[in-house]
């Protein structure tokens, strides 16, 4: 039966009806869902302080922009490539799906006729199965989306959202991939290229498929021909461009070498610091900006691979404990301006900048000194305590009280006895002995707040050591904890908190900051009398090797017990910088000795550490002016006797009465007190002198805190608390 014109218009009507009603029903039951995780995961990126790129952590390579970030050409150039009426067409296109279905089901190639807010659709609410059920979706909830979001808010989506080959998600890693620079700073030309790549990202990057820069070639042609048609570019321009050929194909910037330590110390700085949570941080899509150099960075490492690294044979045992850690601070700022936190991040997790489990030996002792100074402390009998106050720097002297025995003996290092000895060359020679004693005249309080004032964190283990142990270094803080303190010193007292971090920001908005307030830690004659006699470390005593960096220099050795690690703090008026080598056993963990490593006997603070701190200096200060301290020091602290060239003690002042020592003394006449505090009358008594004293019949049994994996303690008294 021939259908009447009635049955056809019938059917007609019917048809429409039915497409209405789905549509309709389409529209209603079709919610615009959650954006898939995909699309919303992105990258950290964390910068040079120059904005350099340093690292990204994240499984997917994007950092979203905002539209203002885009050159307007850059966003024009994808409307070319992709949807040339897409801010006066509608959210669909029919037509165009009409015919590309027909084109992709009479063996045309598969097409999709989808306009940009259905492709942004697809990236991130859906995914990029060719199905017709994820096609109905994507037409239903692309006419939804056009109507609550504008239009440049759909186009920001999708320029973020799309993928540009080379793991780039997003217009800005694209840029960066491409053309080592951020999306604002892209040229035309290269705006037309990335917009070229949408199409076929893989088969149009003509460094990795060389063998087809002609059809990328074509594609980018098309592009810019449809710029100029639309008069989004003039002809004279596009006449004059020529392809902007990309970068090599880089490899993957994860988080091996150095890298991963900088890395995770900054994420720690931000969770300690409040800026970020690490929930927060996991989302992805912040812009750190660091205080690291790049230039000093390296300089680092060069330093500690030239000095230290280059020197190992793995073959040693002892070599294969080796390890390092290194902080440099710029005292006036207090940002942290390079770190060495081991060889390979990937190899060595553990961050030796940062780690709070190795003792810092006689590093700490300028702590104690200008704890002294500061609290006008003296002598007990009552002797103020200055650069040339003398002490007994007798071997196993058991330190004094309040006229009692403390059960507290060190030993010198190798058991070396020196007898009346000056602060100064005290500090110099790093006599135990003495600073023992002038840390029970201080107070062990006093010296444990002026170091936590000097930023040593108040819960740092074995800080608040009792008797005079803390004087000896058996807290363990962190190297950058004790850049932290030598920065103090650096600065005049002045302690303005350490910061990683110089800016953060998502999306182009900068996060607030903690404010970082300076304070007066220490009163400045005390910090520049302190600086005074580490002067004298650097010029004469045991961190001569320091002098390298060719500049005026303070600084302190330092050896933990059984030599478990070594140490070097030092600073120059623009920085200051320590340096720590360490000893631990790599499949333990626990901490060795580091006798024998590098075929050396024993590593001590005044060899690598110093070695690599006076090279890393150099470099760092290169071209800079070189400049003195400036000074202010306490009455009798202008000058410091030099070393005796004889072998008999130094004079002891009058007034100076040394703690008490079993055994005869026998008197000793002298020619006149050393220069400086205090001033001699006109008649000098004898000096007394002290011999060797013995150890204590029975080891005292007060025990130091344990530290570290293994639990290392030493008894007051035992051989071992050496430094360099």
């Amino acid at each position: 039966m021939i259908p009447t014109w009635r049955m056809v218009l019938t059917a007609i009507v019917l048809f429409l009806l039915v497409v209405v009603a789905g549509l309709i029903a389409g529209y209603l039951l079709v919610d615009i869902p959650p954006a898939n995780s995909a699309a919303k995961a992105q990258s950290n990126i964390y910068l040079y302080s120059d904005g350099t790129f340093l690292a990204r952590d994240g499984d997917v390579n994007r950092e979203n922009v905002r539209l203002s970030q885009i050159p307007r050409r850059t966003q024009r150039a994808v409307l070319a490539a992709e949807d040339r009426d897409f801010y006066s067409e509608s959210a669909v296109d029919p037509a165009a799906m009409l015919r590309a279905a027909w084109n992709t089901a009479t063996g045309k190639g598969t097409q999709s006729g989808s306009t940009i807010t259905q492709q942004y659709v697809k990236n991130y609410y859906l995914g990029q199965e060719q199905t017709l059920t994820r096609k109905g979706k994507e037409f239903f909830i692309a006419i939804k989306l056009d109507r609550e979001e504008t239009k440049d808010q759909i186009l920001e989506g999708y320029l973020n959202s799309s993928y540009y080959g080379r793991n780039a998600y997003g217009i800005q890693a694209a840029a960066q991939a491409y053309y080592g620079k951020d999306s604002e700073h892209l040229t035309t030309a290269e705006g037309a290229y990335l917009a070229t790549l949408l199409n076929a990202p893989g088969l149009y990057d003509v460094t990795a498929h060389p063998e087809n820069k002609g059809r990328a070639l074509a594609r980018w042609n098309y592009v810019l021909d449809g710029m100029v048609k639309k008069k989004w570019l003039s002809q004279a321009e596009r006449a004059a461009m020529k392809f902007p050929e990309p970068g090599p194909v880089k490899t993957s910037a994860g988080l091996s070498g150095q890298r991963g330590y900088l890395v995770e110390a900054v994420k720690d700085y931000l969770r300690t610091n409040k800026i970020l949570d690490e929930d927060t941080l996991r989302t992805g899509g912040y812009r750190i900006t660091t205080t690291f150099a790049k230039d000093r960075q390296d300089a680092f490492v060069d330093a500690v691979n030239t000095r230290l690294m280059d020197k190992l044979d793995r073959s040693r045992k002892a070599d294969t404990y080796v390890r390092a850690g290194g902080a440099s601070i710029d005292p006036a700022t207090g940002r942290v301006v390079a770190m060495y936190g081991g060889i390979d991040y990937a190899k060595q997790y553990v961050n030796g900048a940062t780690r709070h489990d190795y003792q810092v030996g006689s590093t700490f002792k300028p702590i104690v000194f200008a704890s002294a100074v500061q609290n006008q402390a003296t002598t007990q009998d009552g002797v103020p305590i200055t650069p040339d106050t003398v002490y007994d720097g007798t071997n196993k002297r058991m330190t004094v009280s309040n006229g009692h025995p403390t059960g507290f003996a060190p030993a010198n290092e190798d058991d070396r006895s020196y007898g009346p000895v000056t602060v100064s060359e005290a500090t110099d020679k790093s006599v135990n002995a003495v600073y023992a004693q002038m840390g029970i005249d201080v107070g062990p309080a006093k010296v444990r707040d002026t170091a936590v004032a000097l930023g040593i964190p108040p819960g740092t283990p074995s800080l608040a050591s009792s008797q005079g142990a803390i004087s000896l270094g058996t807290a363990t803080p962190s190297v950058l904890d004790m850049a932290q303190v030598y920065a103090g010193f650096a600065q005049h007292g002045t302690q303005r908190p350490y910061t990683l971090v110089d800016q953060v920001s998502k999306s182009g908005e900068n996060l607030p900051l903690p404010a970082r307030p300076e304070r007066a830690a220490l009163d400045r004659s005390a910090a520049d009398t302190t600086t005074a006699i580490l002067r004298s470390v650097v010029d004469g005593g045991t961190g001569t090797a320091a002098q390298g960096a060719g500049r005026p220099a303070a600084g302190k050795t330092g050896t933990a017990e059984l030599d478990k690690a070594a140490w070097f703090a030092g600073y120059t008026p623009e920085l200051a910088t320590v340096v720590a080598v360490l000893g631990q056993n790599p499949k333990s963990a626990a901490q060795e000795p580091l006798y024998g490593a590098a075929g050396l006997p024993r590593i001590n603070g005044g060899g690598f550490p110093a070695q690599i701190w006076a090279d890393y200096t150099a470099a760092a200060l290169e071209g800079r002016p070189v400049t003195d301290f400036d000074l202010q020091l306490e009455p009798g602290a202008a000058a410091t006797p030099p070393a005796p060239t004889t072998s008999g003690p130094p004079p002891v002042p009058p007034g100076v009465s040394l703690p008490p020592v079993p055994g005869p003394t026998t008197p000793a006449p002298t020619t006149g007190p050393p220069t400086g505090f205090p001033t001699a009358p006109t008649v000098q008594p004898p000096t007394p002198t002290f011999p060797p004293q013995s150890p204590p019949a029975t080891e005292p049994t007060e025990e130091f805190p344990t530290v570290g994996p293994e639990g290392a303690g030493a008894y007051p008294g035992r051989r071992g608390w050496w430094d360099g």
